[in-house]
């Protein structure tokens, strides 16, 4: 399971769990996405119709610590090998709700909403989208999570709490989940234009420790486009350089764990 995770909003966040979900889904795999982001924005994309239900819900799911299979939140999207557990702005609230509960409830309530899908071992890929902040919710995602994917755009005001970011992620392994690892840093928006993307790049990977990808997600117009007419980018124009790079992050993602469909 991924925890897909920003410090802060404008970093690609839900376009990268959007994309790379397709991709997977695209090379065989069976992938379920959780929207736990109020903004809805990965949703929106990979299951338009959410707005629609609003019972049926990550937010009616986690409050009420039910199990997303045996319930009917897991919906089947019309892209073959995603189901999607759709986000609502209500999620939100989940934050005053979270601070409210003990540690001991806070740590089941995600092992009560997964039973049965772990137990069934069904997914291959279960990629988390995240709040963009680092909220109670964001932070118990990550205590029953395998890893953590971290994007962040090509500009220096973003590095700003990367190096907090990684503390954080580094603390709940220490505290929380030991099995939590950090399933690499990938860099969006990028301008092969310029020096200043390269000089981030660059930066980052002289500094940072952790596993960084060697894919990067362009700055691409059409990326924008795909995502406001409720599409992936490789089904909206699959020559675009945005979607090269979604599908050279998709075989990244799937090298690092050494299985193939």
């Amino acid at each position: 399971m991924i925890a897909v995770w920003a410090h802060k909003g404008g970093m690609g966040k839900s376009t990268v769990v959007t994309n790379l979900s397709y991709e997977l889904a695209k090379k065989g795999y069976n992938v379920l996405a959780v929207d736990t982001d109020s903004q809805s924005d990965m949703s929106s994309v990979l299951y338009p119709d959410y707005i629609e239900e609003p019972d049926v819900s990550f937010y009616n799911a986690f409050l009420g610590q039910e199990d997303f299979k045996e319930e009917g939140y897991i919906i089947h999207t019309e892209y073959s090998g995603i189901d999607v557990v759709a986000g609502s702005a209500e999620c939100e609230a989940l934050e005053g709700a979270l601070c409210m509960m003990t540690d001991k409830i806070r740590d089941k309530m995600w092992k009560k909403c997964l039973r049965s899908v772990r137990e069934e071992n069904y997914y291959d890929f279960i990629i988390i989208d995240c709040p963009p902040s680092l909220s109670q919710l964001t932070i118990n995602a990550m205590t029953t999570a395998d890893t953590v994917l971290v994007p962040i755009q090509c500009e220096y005001y973003a590095l700003e709490g990367l190096s907090q970011l990684i503390h954080t992620v580094n603390l709940v392994k220490e505290r929380l989940n030991p099995e939590l690892d950090m399933e690499g840093v990938v860099f969006t928006m990028y301008d092969s234009r310029t020096n200043l993307s390269m000089q981030v790049v660059e930066n980052v990977k002289s500094h940072l420790s952790q596993n960084v990808y060697n894919t990067v997600i362009p700055r691409n117009i059409i990326l924008g486009e795909a995502a406001s007419y409720g599409m992936p980018i490789n089904l909206y124009d699959a020559k675009s350089a945005g979607a090269e790079a979604y599908m050279a992050l998709a075989d990244e993602v799937i090298n690092n764990r050494n299985f193939s469909s």
